[in-house]
């Protein structure tokens, strides 16, 4: 058994549910270290190796294998705790990346960000992405970074990283969306939900739009709107609620899992029109309780599916959107297939495929 120390510089959301997921299921001692991410993240990949060094030490701890978010400048931790933990391996782990994530209309990259994660990698024993189509993603938007500069530009580096490169997805807690009982579903109109947060790298108004359409046709469908909502009174959600409201089951951020399951268990078809998803927890959630899934042939998407069902679930262009939603509404519920499809990414699969990996990575 290995005893593997976890920095979260950004313990919430994905961050933190790969985290705790797997501290949880883990055949190895796995000891946290994570920060709110009440900070930001801005000041989480400026500080937190700082501040997460200077709590190692106090942990007094020596671990066979550091593994360390995408948020944590990990050259500067390696730095400060050289002498604590020298001969330690660590491997980043990376939930997305700031060389690509999309941005929002009029703001520029800052690319030290971007550096922050081309040097972690650098240092790194082992790096590790969420999904291939995110592997590819970084290293092929490396050449550009490093590219930009007159001299010294370092590009063989690339090639070092990819070869440390390697894909471990996350588990998700399918288990716990298990409901002793289903819901039982008021008779109507199949069910849409959308369960993505509501910001513009989810494209809420592409969604709306192609409902816009469908109600055009005269198609028939009711709504769940669960996503995550930073402001519940913005001007935009709340036009958008109130246009919908003769279509709504429910509207809002579900307040416990259990509720949240039942919102899923209800719906029939699950949406995205998203432009940044390097894996994609809540369309498998949705698949796991049965919802047929409607997404855009782009991101990790299409390795979520098995080709023989990438006609029928992914569009290649909103204005496709509307059809191939209006399709799976007509269909037949085929609510155990898609549950089967997304049934490998719970933990109790997973967990044992990061044991393995964990343990090769630390010598044990």
């Amino acid at each position: 058994m290995a005893h593997i120390l976890w920095l979260d510089p950004f313990h919430g959301g994905s961050h933190a549910a790969v985290a705790a997921g797997f501290a949880a299921r883990s055949a190895h001692q796995v000891t946290l270290l994570t920060l709110p991410i009440a900070g930001g993240w801005r000041w989480r990949m400026r500080g937190g190796a700082v501040t997460l060094a200077r709590l190692s030490r106090a942990a007094d701890i020596r671990p066979d294998l550091i593994i360390a978010s995408d948020m944590l400048d990990l050259a500067t931790f390696r730095a400060l705790t050289a002498e604590l933990f020298h001969g330690v391996p660590a491997a980043l782990y990376f939930h997305e990346n700031q060389l690509t994530y999309p941005l929002p209309p009029g703001r520029q990259r800052d690319l030290s960000f971007a550096w922050v994660n081309y040097t972690s990698a650098l240092v790194a024993d082992a790096v590790l992405f969420n999904s291939e189509f995110h592997r590819r993603d970084f290293l092929g938007a490396l050449p550009a970074l490093l590219g930009r500069y007159h001299d010294y530009r370092e590009l063989e580096t690339v090639a070092a990283i990819a070869a440390r490169s390697h894909v471990l997805s996350p588990g998700v807690d399918l288990v716990s969306l298990d409901v002793a009982e289903r819901p039982a579903r008021a008779p109507g109109p199949p069910i849409i939900l959308w369960n993505s947060r509501w910001e513009y790298d989810k494209q809420p108004a592409a969604f709306f739009a192609a409902l816009e359409a469908l109600e055009a046709r005269g198609v028939a469908f009711r709504l769940i709107v669960a996503g995550e909502h930073i402001d519940p009174q913005a001007p935009d959600f709340a036009a958008a609620r109130e246009r919908w409201a003769h279509r709504i089951v429910h509207w809002g951020f579900a307040p416990t899992r259990e509720a949240y399951a039942r919102l899923l268990h209800q719906a029939d078809v699950v949406v995205s029109t998203a432009i940044q998803e390097y894996f994609g927890i809540g369309v498998v959630e949705a698949l796991y309780c049965g919802c047929a899934p409607v997404l855009p042939r782009r991101l990790n998407y299409p390795d979520l599916l098995p080709p023989e069902y990438h006609a029928a679930c992914l569009y290649d262009g909103e204005a496709q959107l509307p059809a191939l939603l209006a399709a799976a509404l007509a269909r037949p519920a085929q609510r155990e297939l898609w549950r089967a499809i997304a049934a490998p990414h719970d933990w109790s699969l997973r967990a044992p495929a990061y044991d393995q990996r964990f343990a090769a990575l630390a010598g044990r």
